[in-house]
């Protein structure tokens, strides 16, 4: 394996391809990247009542989230303290306690081990069951989103999400409402690195109009202008990039949430009838974000298009496949007509065997497997579309890039997964929050074109 520091080059904004490849990388971002960040689990709304649970993954670790009597949430490890066989093999349901089919031990919703078989003939009064409870993780909402993190010392979610919350406000609350997530999630295997996909979504804008061109011009509407990459569509008028300290960032288009919808009536009517509201609540720039189409990822694996509706979690299994899980993400106030409509056409276009979807994936597939290659594996990859277009901004918090097509939020995504590799703990993070955008060096990119345009 290469040496940390080689892995990523944030002043050529460039990556080894080893990042995709290398079972030695892999196992350190287990180490140091899924067990150490804030993991999307779940939304309040897939398990409404006290009782209600879903099981699933914190990268590689199976995990069990309950709804409590207290309304709280809980989430511990799917394995058995006795001899580790997994407790809870469904994938959601309501239960008062769940019970190892391996020798019977019982435990409760929070965890805690409750019952034992022949605890008082065979153990001799000598189990200590309050201290053999499957072993949690840390569990924190924001906004109804469900989020899992397993080391004691990292920051809060808030903290986590920090100024993305600023963005994620804008959509997750809204005008009011809030978002709930449609399930059980579609579920489909595929062949690549996680962090390719991840990578997309985080804001490439790029690949829109070259990958997806046959779809777009099919689909018509507002994107079908990108087809192509037409050299006369004014790209820097048309959206923004955005990375913040954690690594989340998304790219937005303007004017685009439902562009992808092909029956979209009652999505653009509910997108008309609250955008005043949002506009009064965040103030004109979040309202213009509100109609914006939105690829976004936050950091690690959690990603989402805003607009279209879809959302994903990228669980790793090994370095070269991943296990996708696809919801439809839908404003919790809509009608359920609306509801419906929005989950047919963001199934169409990103279900497992969606329009889109299907053209993303032999994309990301041949993006990890050719680096199989030792000729090829020695080569980097690329993120410097856009460099120096870049800078902190007057109004929007972390960095801005000057166009929805660029790679400002690949080389902020790159810029942290590096960070958290190269750290031995959260406190050697924490150090660096005040430098973290020391690489975008053209500090004054928005002061300027203020300045020009006046």
């Amino acid at each position: 394996m290469l040496g940390i520091p080689n892995l990523v080059d944030n002043v050529a904004s460039n990556q080894s391809r080893e990042i995709f490849w290398d079972k030695d990388v892999y196992n350190l971002e287990l180490e140091r990247i899924f067990a150490r960040s804030w993991l999307f689990l779940g939304h309040e709304s897939l398990l409404p009542k006290p009782g209600d649970f879903i099981t699933t993954y914190m990268a590689e670790d199976k995990v069990i989230l309950s709804h409590q009597q207290d309304g709280s949430f809980r989430a511990f490890i799917n394995s058995c303290t006795h001899r580790g066989n997994q407790i809870c093999h469904a994938d959601s349901g309501n239960a008062k306690a769940f019970v190892c089919n391996y020798h019977g031990w019982v435990y409760g919703q929070d965890g805690s081990l409750v019952d034992v078989p022949l605890e008082t003939r065979c153990y001799h009064g000598q189990l200590d069951k309050a201290k053999l409870g499957a072993k949690h993780v840390r569990v924190e909402t924001y906004k109804g989103f469900i989020f899992g993190c397993g080391d004691a010392d990292a920051p809060s979610l808030e903290e986590y999400l920090g100024e993305f919350r600023w963005y994620l406000d804008t959509i997750w609350e809204g005008a009011g409402g809030g978002l709930e997530l449609l399930g059980p999630p579609m579920k489909s295997i595929l062949a690549c690195n996680w962090k390719v996909p991840a990578e997309n979504f985080v804001g490439d804008g790029y690949h829109v109009g070259w990958t997806h061109a046959g779809a777009l011009m099919q689909v018509g509407g507002e994107l079908a202008g990108l087809a192509g990459n037409r050299a006369d569509m004014p790209f820097e008028k048309l959206g923004f990039q955005f990375t913040t300290r954690h690594g989340h960032g998304f790219g937005v288009i303007n004017n685009a949430a439902p562009a992808i919808h092909v029956k979209r009536d009652g999505w653009a009517k509910y997108l008309a009838d609250t955008r005043a509201e949002v506009g009064r609540k965040f103030g004109p720039e979040r309202e213009e974000l509100y109609v914006g189409h939105w690829n976004c990822s936050i950091f690690p694996s959690c990603s989402f298009l805003y607009g279209t509706n879809t959302f994903k979690v990228w669980h790793p299994r090994g370095p070269h496949e991943i296990e996708v899980w696809t919801y439809t993400m839908v404003p919790r106030d809509a009608d359920a007509e609306t509801k419906s409509m929005i989950q047919r056409e963001a199934t169409r276009s990103f279900g497992t065997a969606g329009t889109l979807e299907s053209d993303d994936g032999e994309n990301m597939s041949s993006s990890t497997f050719v680096n199989r290659g030792t000729i090829t594996r020695n080569g980097r990859i690329s993120s410097s579309m856009g460099v120096g277009f870049e800078g902190p901004h007057p109004v929007f918090p972390g960095i801005v890039g000057s166009s929805f097509i660029g790679e400002t939020s690949h080389r902020g995504f790159y810029r942290f997964w590096k960070e958290m590799l190269d750290a031995p703990d959260w406190k050697a993070v924490k150090a660096n929050d005040d430098t973290w955008d020391s690489m975008f060096t053209n500090r004054n990119y928005w002061n300027d074109k203020v300045d020009a345009a006046e």
